[in-house]
């Protein structure tokens, strides 16, 4: 069986990604997981790798994943594969594997994973940043759960920081403003705090 996105979360501190690297090592020291569940632990251990730069061992710990054990296995794999390309520098060539995760996932019903990758998306193929991001916001937006229209903060506000980037204040703020909305709906305080944030830059750069 698939581990609940929420056994992930708690497991992660994005900012502090060598206790996130410990906390996924001991994780795979318990014997309560399964099999599938270990692979999907192994994927964000290979993660919290590449967030510290270790991207060679990110990929080495990535190939020892069996991605065809299991269909959501492989959509992680494939997120986590373009994150290390990405984080790497090699932006064009995690598109693809972003593109991959994307379509799997909606196809299978994993709607976090595929928020995920719209996300990254935009992200790494900055020449379609809006088209990836709207797409996303789309996909997020109708989501089942709290947990994955979270998503519609991150691709508004990203979106939000790229328009303002291009000189597009007015644009950036009405993105800046759903971030704000999508946070009190389905977000965080920390959320919240960062797209009130892009509001105020926005109306710095007179949006």
């Amino acid at each position: 069986m698939t581990l609940d996105q929420s056994a992930l979360d708690e497991l992660w501190d994005f900012s502090d990604p060598a206790a996130s690297e410990a906390a996924f090592r001991n994780a795979l020291d318990d014997s309560a997981y399964d099999d599938v569940e270990r692979a999907e632990l192994t994927t964000q251990l290979g993660r919290a790798i590449g967030l510290q730069g270790r991207f060679e061992e990110a990929d080495a710990v990535l190939d020892e994943i069996d991605a065809e054990q299991d269909p959501t296995v492989a959509v992680r794999v494939l997120l986590e594969r373009g994150r290390v390309l990405h984080s790497a520098g090699h932006a064009a060539m995690s598109v693809p594997l972003f593109e991959q995760a994307a379509e799997l996932g909606e196809h299978l019903g994993e709607e976090f994973l595929a928020a995920d990758a719209f996300h990254m998306l935009a992200l790494a193929d900055d020449g379609h940043a809006e088209s990836w991001s709207r797409a996303g916001i789309e996909y997020a937006s109708t989501a089942h759960t709290p947990r994955v229209q979270r998503w519609c903060v991150s691709l508004h506000g990203n979106l939000g920081w790229h328009l303002l980037g291009a000189g597009a204040a007015h644009r950036a703020l009405v993105e800046f403003q759903l971030a704000e909305q999508w946070a009190a709906r389905a977000g965080t305080p920390s959320q919240a705090a960062w797209a009130r944030e892009g509001i105020e830059a926005s109306r710095a750069a007179g949006g």
